[in-house]
Protein backbone atom coordinates (compact mmCIF):
# COMPACT_ATOMS: atom_id res chain seq x y z
CA UNK A 1 0.00 0.00 0.00
CA UNK A 2 1.59 3.24 -1.00
CA UNK A 3 0.60 6.04 1.52
CA UNK A 4 1.56 9.82 1.04
CA UNK A 5 1.53 12.17 4.35
CA UNK A 6 -0.28 15.27 2.36
CA UNK A 7 0.36 18.51 3.70
CA UNK A 8 -2.77 20.59 3.06
CA UNK A 9 -3.77 22.54 6.13
CA UNK A 10 -6.17 24.60 4.21
CA UNK A 11 -7.91 22.30 2.97
CA UNK A 12 -7.88 19.93 6.08
CA UNK A 13 -9.41 23.29 7.78
CA UNK A 14 -12.65 24.00 5.42
CA UNK A 15 -13.44 20.08 6.48
CA UNK A 16 -15.49 19.34 9.88
CA UNK A 17 -13.63 16.75 11.92
CA UNK A 18 -14.79 14.35 14.83
CA UNK A 19 -11.44 14.91 16.80
CA UNK A 20 -8.28 17.65 16.55
CA UNK A 21 -5.53 15.92 18.65
CA UNK A 22 -2.61 19.32 19.54
CA UNK A 23 0.72 17.23 19.24
CA UNK A 24 2.62 15.20 16.65
CA UNK A 25 4.69 13.70 19.12
CA UNK A 26 4.54 10.04 20.09
CA UNK A 27 1.61 10.24 22.45
CA UNK A 28 -0.56 12.54 19.63
CA UNK A 29 0.18 10.00 17.29
CA UNK A 30 -1.19 7.07 18.88
CA UNK A 31 -4.17 9.41 19.39
CA UNK A 32 -5.05 9.81 15.57
CA UNK A 33 -4.18 6.39 14.79
CA UNK A 34 -6.68 5.12 17.59
CA UNK A 35 -9.04 7.37 16.76
CA UNK A 36 -8.93 6.50 12.97
CA UNK A 37 -9.38 3.53 14.09
CA UNK A 38 -12.89 4.11 15.47
CA UNK A 39 -14.28 5.46 12.29
CA UNK A 40 -13.69 9.19 13.29
CA UNK A 41 -12.20 11.68 10.97
CA UNK A 42 -9.46 12.97 12.77
CA UNK A 43 -6.31 15.79 12.29
CA UNK A 44 -3.42 15.86 14.09
CA UNK A 45 -2.04 19.37 14.42
CA UNK A 46 2.09 19.52 15.31
CA UNK A 47 3.78 22.81 15.66
CA UNK A 48 6.84 21.15 15.10
CA UNK A 49 7.83 17.91 13.14
CA UNK A 50 6.32 14.69 13.85
CA UNK A 51 8.07 12.98 16.95
CA UNK A 52 10.71 15.93 16.56
CA UNK A 53 11.10 16.94 20.38
CA UNK A 54 11.17 14.51 23.16
CA UNK A 55 9.77 11.42 21.29
CA UNK A 56 12.61 11.82 19.46
CA UNK A 57 15.32 12.14 22.71
CA UNK A 58 14.29 8.74 24.21
CA UNK A 59 16.79 5.97 25.43
CA UNK A 60 15.79 3.64 21.98
CA UNK A 61 14.33 0.74 24.97
CA UNK A 62 11.62 -0.53 24.97
CA UNK A 63 10.97 -1.81 28.34
CA UNK A 64 8.83 -4.60 30.23
CA UNK A 65 8.27 -3.68 32.98
CA UNK A 66 10.50 -5.62 35.12
CA UNK A 67 10.77 -3.18 37.76
CA UNK A 68 6.97 -2.39 38.18
CA UNK A 69 7.28 -6.28 39.20
CA UNK A 70 9.61 -5.51 41.97
CA UNK A 71 7.57 -3.05 43.33
CA UNK A 72 4.63 -5.46 42.93
CA UNK A 73 2.93 -2.72 40.44
CA UNK A 74 1.10 -5.62 38.62
CA UNK A 75 -1.00 -3.43 36.36
CA UNK A 76 1.71 -1.42 34.73
CA UNK A 77 4.18 -4.92 34.90
CA UNK A 78 1.16 -6.35 32.56
CA UNK A 79 0.78 -3.39 30.19
CA UNK A 80 4.68 -3.03 29.78
CA UNK A 81 5.03 -6.42 28.73
CA UNK A 82 1.53 -6.50 26.79
CA UNK A 83 2.83 -3.15 24.78
CA UNK A 84 6.75 -4.15 24.36
CA UNK A 85 5.39 -7.77 22.56
CA UNK A 86 2.69 -5.62 20.38
CA UNK A 87 6.12 -3.20 19.10
CA UNK A 88 8.22 -6.27 18.92
CA UNK A 89 4.73 -8.42 16.85
CA UNK A 90 4.33 -5.20 14.23
CA UNK A 91 7.47 -3.45 14.05
CA UNK A 92 10.30 -6.44 13.70
CA UNK A 93 12.23 -4.01 11.26
CA UNK A 94 12.13 -1.10 13.39
CA UNK A 95 13.24 -3.32 16.52
CA UNK A 96 15.24 -6.27 17.65
CA UNK A 97 15.57 -7.90 21.34
CA UNK A 98 18.26 -6.52 23.48
CA UNK A 99 19.78 -8.60 26.33
CA UNK A 100 20.21 -6.52 29.78
CA UNK A 101 22.79 -7.04 32.06
CA UNK A 102 23.06 -5.09 35.88
CA UNK A 103 26.14 -6.49 38.04
CA UNK A 104 25.22 -7.77 41.39
CA UNK A 105 27.24 -6.68 44.71
CA UNK A 106 24.93 -8.42 46.92
CA UNK A 107 23.36 -5.73 48.75
CA UNK A 108 19.93 -4.08 49.04
CA UNK A 109 17.56 -6.03 46.45
CA UNK A 110 20.55 -6.15 44.23
CA UNK A 111 21.70 -9.40 45.97
CA UNK A 112 21.79 -13.06 43.17
CA UNK A 113 19.14 -14.60 45.63
CA UNK A 114 16.15 -11.52 45.04
CA UNK A 115 16.82 -11.15 41.77
CA UNK A 116 16.47 -15.10 41.01
CA UNK A 117 13.70 -15.02 42.58
CA UNK A 118 11.99 -12.51 40.49
CA UNK A 119 13.54 -13.46 37.52
CA UNK A 120 11.76 -16.53 38.07
CA UNK A 121 8.22 -14.45 38.65
CA UNK A 122 9.01 -12.38 35.68
CA UNK A 123 9.00 -15.59 33.33
CA UNK A 124 6.27 -16.74 34.49
CA UNK A 125 4.00 -13.66 34.53
CA UNK A 126 5.34 -12.68 31.06
CA UNK A 127 4.61 -16.71 29.83
CA UNK A 128 2.95 -15.04 26.83
CA UNK A 129 5.44 -12.30 25.86
CA UNK A 130 6.38 -14.05 22.47
CA UNK A 131 3.01 -15.11 21.46
CA UNK A 132 2.60 -13.70 17.83
CA UNK A 133 6.41 -12.26 17.62
CA UNK A 134 8.84 -13.62 15.12
CA UNK A 135 11.23 -16.00 16.31
CA UNK A 136 13.75 -13.82 15.63
CA UNK A 137 12.20 -11.31 18.00
CA UNK A 138 11.50 -13.99 21.13
CA UNK A 139 12.80 -12.82 24.85
CA UNK A 140 14.65 -15.73 26.46
CA UNK A 141 14.18 -15.98 29.96
CA UNK A 142 15.86 -14.21 32.90
CA UNK A 143 18.09 -14.80 35.05
CA UNK A 144 21.76 -14.53 37.24
CA UNK A 145 24.74 -14.64 35.77
CA UNK A 146 28.66 -15.56 37.60
CA UNK A 147 31.03 -13.08 38.56
CA UNK A 148 32.97 -14.48 35.46
CA UNK A 149 30.28 -13.88 33.20
CA UNK A 150 29.36 -10.30 33.94
CA UNK A 151 32.93 -9.87 33.84
CA UNK A 152 33.43 -11.37 30.18
CA UNK A 153 30.40 -9.60 28.42
CA UNK A 154 31.21 -6.08 30.43
CA UNK A 155 34.90 -5.86 31.52
CA UNK A 156 34.81 -2.22 32.73
CA UNK A 157 32.72 -3.41 35.57
CA UNK A 158 33.42 -2.31 39.24
CA UNK A 159 34.92 -5.75 40.55
CA UNK A 160 35.07 -5.42 44.02
CA UNK A 161 32.32 -7.17 45.47
CA UNK A 162 31.15 -8.53 42.15
CA UNK A 163 28.83 -11.73 43.12
CA UNK A 164 27.49 -11.99 39.70
CA UNK A 165 25.10 -10.00 37.29
CA UNK A 166 21.20 -10.10 36.45
CA UNK A 167 20.37 -11.10 33.00
CA UNK A 168 17.09 -10.61 31.17
CA UNK A 169 15.64 -9.11 27.56
CA UNK A 170 13.84 -6.01 26.57
CA UNK A 171 13.19 -4.71 23.55
CA UNK A 172 14.82 -2.07 21.64
CA UNK A 173 14.02 0.31 18.88
CA UNK A 174 16.75 0.28 16.04
CA UNK A 175 15.59 3.31 14.44
CA UNK A 176 13.28 5.43 16.79
CA UNK A 177 12.92 7.95 13.42
CA UNK A 178 11.59 5.49 11.20
CA UNK A 179 9.53 3.81 13.82
CA UNK A 180 7.93 7.31 14.39
CA UNK A 181 7.07 7.44 10.92
CA UNK A 182 5.64 4.15 10.21
CA UNK A 183 3.31 5.22 12.73
CA UNK A 184 2.47 8.46 10.57
CA UNK A 185 1.95 6.80 8.10
CA UNK A 186 -0.48 4.20 9.13
CA UNK A 187 -2.13 6.66 10.75
CA UNK A 188 -2.86 8.21 7.61
CA UNK A 189 -3.43 5.03 6.03
CA UNK A 190 -6.35 4.51 8.55
CA UNK A 191 -7.49 7.49 7.56
CA UNK A 192 -5.87 10.29 9.76
CA UNK A 193 -4.91 13.48 8.53
CA UNK A 194 -1.29 14.85 9.54
CA UNK A 195 -0.29 18.45 9.74
CA UNK A 196 3.36 19.48 10.51
CA UNK A 197 4.48 23.26 11.43
CA UNK A 198 1.15 23.76 12.26
CA UNK A 199 0.34 25.33 15.98
CA UNK A 200 -2.93 25.40 17.45
CA UNK A 201 -2.93 28.56 19.49
CA UNK A 202 -6.58 28.39 21.07
CA UNK A 203 -9.79 26.96 21.34
CA UNK A 204 -13.37 28.07 20.08
CA UNK A 205 -15.93 26.97 22.54
CA UNK A 206 -20.13 27.17 21.99
CA UNK A 207 -22.43 26.57 24.29
CA UNK A 208 -19.85 25.63 27.26
CA UNK A 209 -18.58 22.80 24.49
CA UNK A 210 -15.13 22.61 22.26
CA UNK A 211 -16.10 24.04 18.72
CA UNK A 212 -13.22 24.43 17.07
CA UNK A 213 -9.17 25.49 17.14
CA UNK A 214 -7.71 28.01 16.08
CA UNK A 215 -4.53 27.81 14.52
CA UNK A 216 -1.65 29.01 12.38
CA UNK A 217 0.27 27.46 9.70
CA UNK A 218 4.10 28.53 10.86
CA UNK A 219 4.93 27.84 7.25
CA UNK A 220 2.52 30.76 5.37
CA UNK A 221 1.89 32.49 8.43
CA UNK A 222 -2.02 32.00 7.48
CA UNK A 223 -4.88 31.76 10.54
CA UNK A 224 -7.14 28.48 10.48
CA UNK A 225 -9.76 27.15 11.84
CA UNK A 226 -10.08 22.99 12.36
CA UNK A 227 -13.99 22.85 13.85
CA UNK A 228 -14.81 19.78 15.86
CA UNK A 229 -16.52 18.39 19.06
CA UNK A 230 -13.37 16.77 20.67
CA UNK A 231 -9.82 18.40 20.84
CA UNK A 232 -7.56 16.43 22.94
CA UNK A 233 -4.14 18.08 23.99
CA UNK A 234 -1.39 16.16 24.09
CA UNK A 235 1.52 18.85 23.30
CA UNK A 236 3.82 16.97 25.75
CA UNK A 237 6.18 19.81 27.78
CA UNK A 238 3.66 22.60 26.12
CA UNK A 239 0.91 20.67 26.95
CA UNK A 240 -0.11 23.24 30.45
CA UNK A 241 0.19 26.14 28.08
CA UNK A 242 -2.00 24.95 25.53
CA UNK A 243 -4.37 24.10 27.78
CA UNK A 244 -4.26 27.30 29.05
CA UNK A 245 -4.52 28.89 25.83
CA UNK A 246 -7.27 26.71 25.49
CA UNK A 247 -9.25 28.75 28.32
CA UNK A 248 -8.81 25.88 30.88
CA UNK A 249 -5.58 26.24 32.66
CA UNK A 250 -3.77 23.14 34.75
CA UNK A 251 -0.60 23.10 35.91
CA UNK A 252 -0.42 20.08 37.36
CA UNK A 253 -0.82 18.90 33.59
CA UNK A 254 2.99 19.26 33.07
CA UNK A 255 5.34 20.00 35.60
CA UNK A 256 8.72 19.61 34.03
CA UNK A 257 11.63 17.83 34.57
CA UNK A 258 14.77 17.95 32.21
CA UNK A 259 16.04 14.76 30.74
CA UNK A 260 18.45 13.45 28.80
CA UNK A 261 20.31 10.68 26.73
CA UNK A 262 24.11 10.75 25.53
CA UNK A 263 25.64 9.53 22.13
CA UNK A 264 29.29 8.83 22.50
CA UNK A 265 31.47 8.71 19.57
CA UNK A 266 33.05 5.26 20.58
CA UNK A 267 32.19 1.30 20.52
CA UNK A 268 29.48 0.15 22.65
CA UNK A 269 30.07 -2.24 25.04
CA UNK A 270 28.67 -4.92 23.28
CA UNK A 271 25.47 -6.23 21.86
CA UNK A 272 23.48 -6.11 25.44
CA UNK A 273 22.69 -2.85 27.62
CA UNK A 274 24.21 -2.58 30.77
CA UNK A 275 22.73 -1.33 34.01
CA UNK A 276 25.68 0.86 35.62
CA UNK A 277 25.04 2.25 39.19
CA UNK A 278 27.53 4.28 41.24
CA UNK A 279 28.45 2.97 44.63
CA UNK A 280 26.73 5.31 46.83
CA UNK A 281 23.81 5.81 48.86
CA UNK A 282 20.78 6.60 46.82
CA UNK A 283 23.02 6.67 43.26
CA UNK A 284 20.46 6.21 39.97
CA UNK A 285 21.01 3.04 37.74
CA UNK A 286 22.33 4.60 34.01
CA UNK A 287 21.79 2.20 30.74
CA UNK A 288 24.65 2.01 28.41
CA UNK A 289 23.63 0.34 24.82
CA UNK A 290 24.58 0.59 21.22
CA UNK A 291 22.65 3.17 19.15
CA UNK A 292 24.56 1.74 15.20
CA UNK A 293 28.29 1.46 16.19
CA UNK A 294 28.41 3.81 18.98
CA UNK A 295 27.41 4.06 22.14
CA UNK A 296 24.09 5.29 23.96
CA UNK A 297 23.66 5.77 27.76
CA UNK A 298 21.17 7.47 29.77
CA UNK A 299 18.53 8.38 31.14
CA UNK A 300 19.90 11.45 33.40
CA UNK A 301 17.19 13.45 35.50
CA UNK A 302 17.61 16.65 36.66
CA UNK A 303 15.71 19.73 38.16
CA UNK A 304 14.04 22.01 35.38
CA UNK A 305 16.04 25.13 34.22
CA UNK A 306 14.21 28.44 35.08
CA UNK A 307 12.15 29.79 32.31
CA UNK A 308 14.61 32.41 32.21
CA UNK A 309 17.49 29.85 31.13
CA UNK A 310 15.39 27.77 29.07
CA UNK A 311 14.90 30.69 27.29
CA UNK A 312 18.37 31.82 26.29
CA UNK A 313 20.16 29.25 23.98
CA UNK A 314 23.78 30.14 25.19
CA UNK A 315 22.46 29.34 28.95
CA UNK A 316 20.83 26.22 28.39
CA UNK A 317 23.44 24.81 27.05
CA UNK A 318 26.14 25.44 29.55
CA UNK A 319 23.32 24.42 31.90
CA UNK A 320 23.33 20.52 30.03
CA UNK A 321 26.95 20.88 29.58
CA UNK A 322 27.64 20.94 33.09
CA UNK A 323 25.18 18.13 33.89
CA UNK A 324 26.47 15.86 30.91
CA UNK A 325 29.68 16.55 32.93
CA UNK A 326 28.42 15.23 36.39
CA UNK A 327 26.52 12.34 34.14
CA UNK A 328 29.79 11.25 32.67
CA UNK A 329 31.04 11.41 36.11
CA UNK A 330 28.88 9.41 38.01
CA UNK A 331 28.83 6.44 35.00
CA UNK A 332 33.00 6.48 35.28
CA UNK A 333 32.41 6.29 39.14
CA UNK A 334 29.94 3.05 38.35
CA UNK A 335 32.20 1.15 35.56
CA UNK A 336 35.88 1.91 36.74
CA UNK A 337 36.96 0.67 33.67
CA UNK A 338 34.80 2.60 31.13
CA UNK A 339 36.71 5.83 30.66
CA UNK A 340 34.53 8.08 29.19
CA UNK A 341 35.20 11.57 28.34
CA UNK A 342 33.37 14.65 26.84
CA UNK A 343 34.81 15.17 23.90
CA UNK A 344 33.64 12.33 22.73
CA UNK A 345 29.79 13.32 23.54
CA UNK A 346 28.37 13.28 19.45
CA UNK A 347 25.09 14.30 20.77
CA UNK A 348 22.82 15.35 23.61
CA UNK A 349 19.31 14.23 23.54
CA UNK A 350 17.61 16.18 25.91
CA UNK A 351 13.68 17.35 26.79
CA UNK A 352 11.78 17.90 29.57
CA UNK A 353 9.55 15.16 30.98
CA UNK A 354 6.19 15.41 33.80
CA UNK A 355 7.77 15.46 37.05
CA UNK A 356 6.75 13.83 39.85
CA UNK A 357 6.22 16.93 41.90
CA UNK A 358 7.05 20.56 40.93
CA UNK A 359 10.69 21.49 40.77
CA UNK A 360 11.74 17.87 41.08
CA UNK A 361 13.99 15.61 39.02
CA UNK A 362 12.01 12.65 39.43
CA UNK A 363 9.76 11.37 36.60
CA UNK A 364 5.93 11.31 37.04
CA UNK A 365 5.40 7.10 37.43
CA UNK A 366 1.87 7.81 35.96
CA UNK A 367 0.26 9.53 33.24
CA UNK A 368 -2.31 12.49 33.53
CA UNK A 369 -4.94 12.66 31.89
CA UNK A 370 -7.82 15.24 32.54
CA UNK A 371 -11.38 15.84 31.14
CA UNK A 372 -11.74 19.17 31.40
CA UNK A 373 -15.44 19.38 30.97
CA UNK A 374 -15.38 17.36 34.17
CA UNK A 375 -12.93 19.64 35.71
CA UNK A 376 -15.38 23.06 35.26
CA UNK A 377 -13.60 23.52 31.84
CA UNK A 378 -14.83 23.57 28.20
CA UNK A 379 -16.83 20.04 27.36
CA UNK A 380 -14.78 17.48 24.52
CA UNK A 381 -11.62 19.30 25.84
CA UNK A 382 -9.02 16.75 26.75
CA UNK A 383 -5.31 16.87 28.06
CA UNK A 384 -3.43 13.61 28.51
CA UNK A 385 0.58 13.75 29.31
CA UNK A 386 3.26 10.90 29.82
CA UNK A 387 6.31 9.79 30.37
CA UNK A 388 6.81 6.02 28.77
CA UNK A 389 7.20 5.37 24.76
CA UNK A 390 6.73 1.85 25.51
CA UNK A 391 3.20 2.38 26.98
CA UNK A 392 1.94 5.57 25.12
CA UNK A 393 -0.81 3.48 23.06
CA UNK A 394 -1.99 2.40 25.96
CA UNK A 395 -2.32 5.69 27.13
CA UNK A 396 -3.67 6.68 24.19
CA UNK A 397 -6.17 3.66 24.29
CA UNK A 398 -7.85 4.94 27.80
CA UNK A 399 -7.64 8.06 27.10
CA UNK A 400 -9.68 7.78 23.18
CA UNK A 401 -12.16 4.85 25.17
CA UNK A 402 -13.33 8.03 27.59
CA UNK A 403 -13.49 10.68 25.51
CA UNK A 404 -15.34 8.77 22.53
CA UNK A 405 -17.18 6.12 24.69
CA UNK A 406 -18.69 3.08 22.56
CA UNK A 407 -17.09 3.33 19.60
CA UNK A 408 -16.29 0.17 18.15
CA UNK A 409 -11.71 -0.10 17.72
CA UNK A 410 -10.94 -1.63 14.08
CA UNK A 411 -7.86 -2.08 13.54
CA UNK A 412 -6.65 -1.61 9.52
CA UNK A 413 -4.19 -3.20 7.76
CA UNK A 414 -0.76 -1.60 8.60
CA UNK A 415 1.28 0.06 5.24
CA UNK A 416 4.60 -1.84 4.11
CA UNK A 417 7.15 -0.41 5.90
CA UNK A 418 9.69 1.37 4.18
CA UNK A 419 13.07 -0.21 3.17
CA UNK A 420 15.92 0.22 1.73
CA UNK A 421 18.40 2.62 2.02
CA UNK A 422 16.06 4.77 3.81
CA UNK A 423 16.37 2.97 7.24
CA UNK A 424 20.23 2.53 7.07
CA UNK A 425 22.40 4.47 9.73
CA UNK A 426 24.85 7.00 9.31
CA UNK A 427 27.52 4.08 9.90
CA UNK A 428 26.20 2.36 6.53
CA UNK A 429 25.07 5.43 4.43
CA UNK A 430 27.96 6.47 2.97
CA UNK A 431 28.70 3.11 1.39
CA UNK A 432 25.60 3.00 -0.77
CA UNK A 433 25.96 4.38 -4.57
CA UNK A 434 24.80 8.09 -4.32
CA UNK A 435 22.01 7.37 -6.55
CA UNK A 436 19.76 5.20 -4.12
CA UNK A 437 20.94 7.81 -1.29
CA UNK A 438 19.19 10.60 -3.03
CA UNK A 439 16.18 8.95 -5.08
CA UNK A 440 15.42 7.92 -1.04
CA UNK A 441 15.61 11.73 0.42
CA UNK A 442 13.73 12.79 -2.85
CA UNK A 443 11.17 10.13 -2.10
CA UNK A 444 10.79 11.17 1.90
CA UNK A 445 10.64 14.55 0.79
CA UNK A 446 7.70 14.38 -1.26
CA UNK A 447 5.88 11.47 0.98
CA UNK A 448 6.26 12.72 4.48
CA UNK A 449 5.44 15.79 4.63
CA UNK A 450 9.36 16.91 5.32
CA UNK A 451 9.90 20.58 5.01
CA UNK A 452 13.30 21.03 5.51
CA UNK A 453 16.39 19.02 4.94
CA UNK A 454 16.98 18.48 8.64
CA UNK A 455 13.17 16.80 8.78
CA UNK A 456 14.87 14.54 5.79
CA UNK A 457 18.39 13.70 8.05
CA UNK A 458 17.30 13.88 11.53
CA UNK A 459 13.75 12.84 11.62
CA UNK A 460 13.16 10.66 8.65
CA UNK A 461 16.44 8.87 8.56
CA UNK A 462 19.32 8.38 11.28
CA UNK A 463 21.44 9.61 8.64
CA UNK A 464 22.84 12.26 10.96
CA UNK A 465 23.26 10.08 13.79
CA UNK A 466 27.17 10.49 13.32
CA UNK A 467 27.27 14.05 12.94
CA UNK A 468 30.65 14.55 10.70
CA UNK A 469 28.61 11.94 7.86
CA UNK A 470 25.55 14.13 8.41
CA UNK A 471 27.32 17.48 7.44
CA UNK A 472 28.99 15.77 4.77
CA UNK A 473 25.60 13.77 3.20
CA UNK A 474 23.43 17.26 4.00
CA UNK A 475 26.05 19.07 1.60
CA UNK A 476 25.63 17.10 -0.89
CA UNK A 477 21.59 16.64 -0.66
CA UNK A 478 20.69 20.28 -0.49
CA UNK A 479 21.66 21.36 -4.78
CA UNK A 480 19.36 18.12 -5.10
CA UNK A 481 15.91 18.96 -2.75
CA UNK A 482 16.40 22.63 -4.60
CA UNK A 483 17.27 24.50 -1.16
CA UNK A 484 18.75 27.61 -0.85
CA UNK A 485 22.03 28.27 1.35
CA UNK A 486 20.38 29.58 3.95
CA UNK A 487 18.39 26.16 4.20
CA UNK A 488 21.86 24.05 3.71
CA UNK A 489 23.32 26.21 6.69
CA UNK A 490 20.62 25.50 9.00
CA UNK A 491 20.53 21.88 8.73
CA UNK A 492 24.47 22.14 9.34
CA UNK A 493 23.79 23.67 12.73
CA UNK A 494 21.07 21.62 13.50
CA UNK A 495 22.84 18.60 12.70
CA UNK A 496 26.54 19.61 14.48
CA UNK A 497 28.52 17.97 16.80
CA UNK A 498 27.38 19.03 20.20
CA UNK A 499 31.21 20.92 21.51
CA UNK A 500 31.86 19.49 24.74
CA UNK A 501 35.75 19.93 25.73
CA UNK A 502 37.53 17.16 27.35
CA UNK A 503 38.11 17.75 31.26
CA UNK A 504 39.04 16.33 34.63
CA UNK A 505 36.40 13.38 35.66
CA UNK A 506 35.50 13.00 39.44
CA UNK A 507 34.57 10.51 41.26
Amino acid sequence: MSVKLEREPEAAAATRHDVVVVGGGVYGIFLALGAAWRGRSVVMLERGDFGGEVSFSSLRILHGGLRYLQKMDLRRFFESVGERRWMLRLFPESTRTLPCLMPLYGDGLRRPSVFRAAARLNDAMSWRRNAGVAASHHLGRAGVVSAAKVIERFPAVDRAGLRGGAWWHDGQMVNSQRLTMELCRWASASGATLLNRVEATGLDVAGGRAAAVRAVDRVTGRELRFTAGTVINAAGPWSAEVAEAMGDARPRLFRPALAFNVLFDRPPVGDVAVAVTPREPGARTYFLHHEGPHLLGGTYHAPAPSEVVRGDPAAYGAHLRELVGDYIDQVNCGAPGLGLRRDQVMRVYDGLLPAAAAGGAEPSDRPVVVDHGRAGGPAGLWSVSGVKWTTARRVAERTLRRALPGAAVKPLPRPAAVGGVAVEGSDAIEARPWEEVRDAARSLWEDESALTLEDVMLRRTAWARDPDVGRRLAERLAPELGLDDASRRRCLDAIGRQPFDDGPTAC
